[in-house]
């Protein structure tokens, strides 16, 4: 039996889906912005790149903490 994943990384498949790209390339655009706290990151993926503030916010909160 495969434990269900949780927390951001819980909205991964539907992001590849809906935007068209893997979840790497995802983080490698946030860690290319060093200068960006979390929610100004959230606030530039969503403006710059289409995507809506939940898969925004989890996709900075994952890399962030990786960090």
């Amino acid at each position: 039996m495969t434990e269900k994943v949780k927390g951001p990384a819980s909205y991964f498949p539907s992001i590849e889906a809906k935007y068209g790209r893997p979840i790497a390339e995802w983080k490698d655009l946030i860690r290319s912005r060093p200068d960006l706290k979390h929610m100004e990151l959230v606030a530039w993926l969503k403006q710059d790149h289409g995507l809506g503030h939940g898969h925004a916010n989890a996709l900075v909160a994952d890399t962030l903490k990786g960090k």
